[in-house]
């Protein structure tokens, strides 16, 4: 018997990718579509229509299902053998969002295999540009829905979050406000990542458990969507949402569409999709206690923990591998960048320089600490140098060498104060995984073994999400348990 391939999709920002990989979790193909470059009758620059308010940011659903037709066509050219492929699963960018017309269920389950997809499904969607996870137009719906809840505190403890202006509730209560028509003919509102399983089942997905948690609409201590929420944001939410399922889920065998049109196996499986971050956590093969670092121009953490205590910085999402525990994700703006400017002021421009500073100078900077953002910071949102002497009294400037210990220290410190804010505790068996440029600098990891009081081990990350979602088909198709589809 041939031995069994496994596909992880992406539905990302700017381009579709696919990889699979077999039974040793070795890569064997990878293809991608590039929005802007390979679709430019859609007119999306980074794969997006930025609105003239430069707030409101959308992407054209139709673009999504024509790539897909793209590049499943280019595999078949490329001789890929459909047939082998056991299960495949994906990712969708997180908080965006898709509205399917009324009636485009039958469509789904329908489709001729002669015709692609983009062309069958061209008057399926209320919306036809949909919003993705750039908008930032909704802050009036955010403070609606955190009064709603008396606060949000209140509503990070139901959803992991407080009020985002990009989190999916908030997106549909606008469009429940502004675009009231196309709301009453929405028949099921996806994310992209339920919106892009429902392609290769031929039928409406469920949003899986962890996606479910960017949305803050659901409850991620409960499983279930939060009626105070739902309220808060539009009528009749909950039957337009449908249910919520693990995330390793088996949502049944892949529609008859790509069996007659490109040879895959009947019994191929679909598993739940889900969104690019915790597809990352899976891709990255965390495990329980580990953090996982990126050290890019802006930085992320990703964090695997059992007990929550959600916070009013930082997001808990339920765990994309273990539905009954939990990951956390904490995103900085000022990373690399700020690295850059104080290597460029305190160390002329040389990262040999840094590195020799971060050498010479003690571990604890003799009590020196400073904090640098130079942009407005997320986590937690505020802008400015902040520099304090072993006194804690606030100080102007620092020596260089001091400076750079203090950048680098005070980064680290903030980050796992933040995670322990939200439940993370570092134990024995605790290590950290670094990826992203500055994980190249083997001072500035040691700095980061030294605050967080464990190993570091560096990782090559690239194309995670996607990866990430070719082991989930493996290991939905391993534990995952058979979905009986609620929609008739």
């Amino acid at each position: 018997m041939a031995e069994g391939a496994y596909l992880g999709w992406d539905f990302s920002t700017q381009q579709v990718k696919v990889i699979a990989v077999d039974e040793k979790l070795n890569v064997t193909y990878e293809e991608s579509i590039n929005f802007d470059k390979e679709l430019p009758e859609y007119g999306t620059q980074g794969g997006a229509h930025v609105h003239s308010d430069k707030l409101t940011v959308t992407s054209p659903v139709l673009m999504w299902v024509k790539a897909l037709d793209i590049i499943l066509e280019k595999m078949k050219s490329s001789g890929f053998n459909f047939s082998r492929v056991r299960a495949l699963s994906g990712a969708g960018q997180q908080h965006g969002s898709v509205y399917w017309k009324r009636g485009a269920c039958q469509t789904l389950r329908n489709l001729s295999p002669d015709l692609p997809l983009h062309q069958q499904l061209k008057s399926s969607f209320s919306l036809s540009d949909c919003p993705i996870w750039m908008d930032s137009s909704t802050t009036v719906e955010c403070r609606n829905l955190e009064k709603a809840v008396k606060g949000a505190q209140n509503l990070s403890d139901i959803t992991g979050s407080r009020a985002y202006e990009r989190f999916t509730g908030n997106q549909i209560a606008k469009i429940f406000k502004e675009n009231p028509d196309a709301y009453s003919q929405t028949e099921r509102i996806a994310l992209v990542s339920s919106f892009a399983a429902s392609l290769f089942l031929g039928s409406y997905t469920p949003i899986d458990y962890s996606d479910g948690s960017g949305m803050n609409l659901f409850h991620i201590r409960k499983k279930s969507w939060s009626q105070p929420c739902l309220d808060a944001c539009a009528p009749e939410l909950e039957e337009k949402l449908g249910p919520a399922v693990p995330s390793s889920s088996v949502l049944g065998p892949i529609s008859s569409y790509y069996v007659q049109r490109y040879g895959f196996n009947s019994e191929c499986k679909v598993i739940a999709f889900t969104g690019d971050n915790p597809a990352s956590l899976a891709g990255m093969r965390l495990e329980e206690d580990d953090i996982a670092v990126s050290l890019g121009t802006s930085d992320t953490l990703f964090l695997w923990i059992k007990e929550p205590t959600p916070a009013l910085e930082g997001h808990i999402f339920c765990n994309p591998v273990n539905s009954q525990e939990y990951m956390a994700l904490l995103c900085y703006k000022n990373g690399s960048l700020m690295r850059e400017k104080v290597r460029d002021e305190s160390a002329s421009g040389s990262w040999d320089e840094f590195s020799t500073a971060l050498q010479s100078t003690e571990i604890g900077n003799c009590g020196n600490l400073g904090f640098y953002f130079d942009v407005m910071e997320i986590t937690p949102e505020t802008t400015g140098r902040h520099r304090f002497n072993a006194d804690n009294q606030k100080v102007l400037n620092f020596p260089r060498k001091m400076e750079i210990r203090a950048l680098i220290e005070g980064q680290f410190m903030a980050k796992r104060i933040h995670a322990e804010k939200l439940g993370y505790r570092v134990v024995p068996s605790t290590k950290i995984l670094a990826t992203g440029g500055a994980s190249h600098n083997k001072d500035i990891l040691q700095v980061l073994s030294d605050v967080f009081n464990a190993p570091v081990y560096t990782i090559e990350t690239a194309n995670s999400a996607c990866l990430g979602c070719a082991y989930r088909a493996i290991h939905g198709l391993a534990v995952g348990e058979m979905f009986p589809l609620l929609i008739s």
